[in-house]
């Protein structure tokens, strides 16, 4: 593997960099440099622009409407969107059910529901997580019970993150309640505006709310919206996850993170000098850049592989786990740059002569205290660990 950009990718490169100076809106850009909230509107409006120039479904190959990227190329692209401050690509339906569907699908479900994927049509939320089955996940309860030409789905879902903007739901449900814990479940489609679901949102501790609890009770979804085979749904189910394992890694945003640490320890003021000089924090921010150089290397190899096989293997298990720490560390000291001013504040708020905290700072404490759940959801980071002493160290 050849670790230099070839002539090719540095021109893939600098087209992306001229697309994205010329069609990212800059009110969304600075939206996302501030660390302000993505309205469902504002996504869709950069979804749509990345769609109409085939940038959207960076993973998918072009037979389904993707752009048929290498490995570095989706690289390239994640990184200079990053740096640009575009929005996150919403991943459900694009990086996890796509994948999915191009695989396990049958040729209706791929003609029905790829390109409403891409037009946005369809905005999809993950049903997986229940609560008692987190990073547990094959004991999950939500059962769904054959009835003629349907299945009636009563259980509960947790952690489903933007499923108030859902119009339809992948679901795990346990469809053989007399198999083994991994068997017996099965992966089935919900158009979440069947009769019978209902959405409670749930408030997250720096005070937003992103994520939902699902509630379903005699929930009928036709036969057809089976996806692969009865009762064979973990094998999807971890076919999925080590898709959105590696998105968690998330190696464009850390680098934007440590940008904005950089920047932030070079106006701050400790003992008559720059922050960014003080040894002791100096030196917590070149461990963070070198552990980042290494994942971004581990990073384009598992890449590299997941294009020869076809999926991402348990390796991508490595990438949650350092992915998650190394950004949480970088939102940690960037808390630590801000010392009082990176307390929760309303924004440009004053009283009298006192200004809470730096306008550019403003929605810090938020994203430190969301960041906290990275190393939990998709497999916690300690059931990462695991499975990577079994499958790779096998011990």
């Amino acid at each position: 593997m050849d670790l230099s950009y070839s002539a090719e990718d540095l021109a893939f490169r600098d087209e992306v960099r001229a697309y994205l100076a010329e069609n990212l809106p800059e009110r969304i850009s600075d939206l996302v440099r501030a660390g302000g909230e993505l309205t469902k509107e504002v996504i869709e409006e950069w979804h749509a622009i990345l769609n109409k120039r085939g940038w959207l479904a960076t993973i998918w190959p072009k037979e389904f409407g993707g752009p048929g990227w290498s490995p570095v190329q989706k690289h390239i692209f994640e990184e200079e969107c990053c740096r640009a401050y575009a929005p996150r690509i919403v991943p459900f339906g694009l990086s996890m059910l796509g994948p999915v569907l191009q695989v396990f699908g049958s040729k209706e479900q791929q003609d029905h529901y790829l390109p409403r994927i891409l037009d946005g049509t369809d905005w999809w939320c993950q049903g997986y997580s229940e609560p008692g089955a987190g990073s547990d996940l094959a004991s999950l309860k939500t059962k769904a019970e054959r009835d003629g030409d349907e299945w009636v789905i009563n259980g509960q879902k947790t952690w489903t993150t933007l499923g108030q903007h859902a119009d339809w739901i992948f679901c795990l449900c346990r469809t053989d309640p007399d198999a083994k814990q991994q068997e017996g479940i099965s992966f089935i489609l919900v158009d979440m505006a069947t009769p019978g679901i209902e959405v409670r949102p749930i408030k997250l501790i720096e005070g937003g709310y992103e994520v939902n609890e699902i509630f379903f009770t005699d929930v009928r979804v036709p036969i057809g919206n089976l996806v692969g085979k009865e009762n064979k749904g973990w094998t999807i189910a971890k076919f999925l996850l080590t898709h959105e394992r590696t998105g968690i890694a998330g190696v464009g945003f850390s680098m934007q993170a440590l940008e904005e640490v950089k920047a932030i320890a070079r106006k701050t003021m400790r003992g008559g000098k720059p922050l960014i000089e003080d040894p002791l924090f100096a030196a917590r921010i070149a461990q963070a850049e070198i552990d980042l150089e290494a994942m971004k290397i581990t990073n384009l190899r598992m890449l590299f592989k997941a294009q020869e096989q076809g999926a991402p293997g348990p390796e991508t298990s490595l990438l949650k786990i350092k992915g998650t720490v190394i950004n949480q560390e970088l939102k940690d000291l960037a808390r630590r740059a801000l010392g009082p001013a990176a307390a929760p504040f309303p924004g440009h708020v004053t009283e009298g002569n006192l200004m809470f905290g730096p306008a550019d700072t403003e929605h810090n404490a938020a994203r430190y205290f969301n960041n906290r759940k990275t190393s939990i959801f998709g497999g916690s980071n300690e059931i990462q660990r695991n499975i990577v002493t079994k499958t790779m160290l096998e011990l």
